[in-house]
């Protein structure tokens, strides 16, 4: 007598482990190996469901869950995208991730492609709607408590620095660090006295960068914990601001733009730093951000030394003048490129004009008119003429910010040479304003 058996589908299992540090990985039996072959067990008492592991291993080792970032996942997600994973297995959950943001997305890409998800420790999947529900509750614990040990550490930073303590990272030119203090670099002490003292002479940062390269002085040298030695570079007009606005050379520790008294010794008494800060002020007097905007920030190029062309400007008798300036120019002096500005003005006009002969020409104006006069109530031929033509009066009401969102909509590159204008249009920004334009009631 013949007996039909039935088998269970195969249910292709892929294991994945993660831990933060990479402390102990080195070890023969790490803690990627024991989540392992806890999920590996958990496989094998499911056979008779069809469960089979598979031979990947998908291992981050020295990775935080609170991002996707990590390269195993990525492997996984790839395998999972590719058809070639039925079951996702972990030891516990927060081994996947500790963000619930990320866990939604996560479990999307799983539900999209029929994976289903195991926790091993912790007996939860994602078959049943209450499954779901219970991951989402726990996720929501570990998330908290992760942003709970976040607020300790902040909590812990703002402590010490309001005790003046010095919390870690790359000790400022003048001081190097002993026992997670900082001392003071005598040599270097000097080199950040005579930039106080110079700049409080020549008001001008750019100049006194010229002339510490031209001397020979160097920014700082530092080693990173990977033993990689980054070595000093010649100052720039940035490197000479940010020294002179950097309070721990008064003694001072800083905590979220608040000063507190620090541990250690002063470089610059405060005689020195209000003479410096008085110079500093007049050269800008209350300019904000905000009248440097330009809507071709990002857009416009040296084409002498391939720099970014980055707004600037200068105020004098109360005037303020906007330029676009050479950042070469700009950290290593006028002499070092011959571009070195150009006024905003002109160079926003021109390229405005620009913009406004290309979507006035008459092909754009046929291409916009053909994608809106097919639906009752568009613009007519002539009605999308005057509509274009009108942009100048339209464009000037526009915040900076919208200047710069259309015209990057637009234009790619414009490359300032010596003796003409290169421009460098998108034409899937053309096609897009098409569209957006043709529909215009």
């Amino acid at each position: 007598m013949k007996t039909n058996m039935q088998t269970a589908p195969k249910v292709r299992c892929a294991i994945y482990t993660r831990k933060s540090s990479e402390e102990g990985l080195d070890m023969a039996f790490n803690s990627l190996d024991a989540q392992f072959e806890a999920c590996s067990s958990y496989i094998v008492s499911q056979k008779t469901n069809g469960w089979l592991p598979l031979p990947t291993r998908y291992d981050d080792g020295g990775f935080s869950g609170g991002n996707l970032e990590r390269p195993a996942l990525k492997r996984l997600m790839a395998d999972i995208e590719a058809d070639r994973v039925d079951c996702v297995v972990v030891y516990k959950i927060d081994r996947l991730t500790r963000s619930l943001m990320d866990f939604s997305k996560l479990v999307e890409i799983l539900e999209r492609h029929n994976v289903t998800f195991v926790s091993v420790t912790q007996h939860f999947n994602t078959t049943s709607s209450m499954g779901r529900l219970t991951l989402n509750i726990l996720l929501s614990f570990s998330q908290f408590e992760r942003e709970l040990s976040a607020e300790r550490i902040r909590d812990k930073v703002f402590e010490s620095r309001k005790r003046g303590i010095w919390m870690g990272g790359y000790a400022p030119i003048g001081y190097d660090v002993r026992d997670r203090k900082l001392v003071i670099n005598a040599p270097e002490a000097d080199l950040v006295r005579h930039i106080f003292q110079r700049y409080a002479q020549l008001g001008s940062p750019t100049t006194l960068a010229q002339e510490l390269t031209d001397a020979g002085y160097h920014t700082k040298a530092w080693t990173a914990k990977t033993s990689r030695v980054h070595k000093g570079k010649p100052f720039t007009r940035a490197d000479i601001t940010r020294i002179l606005n950097n309070r721990t050379y008064l003694g001072e520790a800083i905590h979220k733009g608040n000063s507190y008294p620090g541990e250690h010794t002063a470089i610059i008494d405060q005689a020195d730093w209000d003479r410096v800060h008085a110079i500093l002020e007049a050269n800008a007097p209350g300019i904000t951000r905000a009248h440097s905007a330009g809507p071709l920030k990002g857009i416009l190029q040296c084409g002498t030394c391939g720099s970014a062309m980055n707004p600037s400007h200068t105020c004098k008798e109360n005037r303020i003048y906007r330029y676009y300036s050479c950042q070469n120019a700009l950290n290593k002096g006028n002499d070092a490129c011959p571009v070195k500005n150009v006024p905003a003005g002109e160079i926003e006009g021109l390229v405005l004009r620009h913009v406004q002969s290309l979507i006035q020409s008459p092909e754009m104006v046929a291409r916009i008119w053909r994608e809106s006069k097919a639906e009752e109530g568009k613009l007519t031929a002539n009605e999308t003429t005057l509509a274009l033509k009108s942009l100048e009066p339209v464009w000037n009401e526009l915040y900076p910010g919208e200047q710069h969102r259309l015209l990057q909509l637009l234009i790619e590159r414009v490359t300032i040479n010596q003796d003409d204008i290169e421009f460098h249009i998108r034409g899937e920004g053309l096609d897009f304003l098409t569209l957006e334009l043709g529909s215009i009631h």
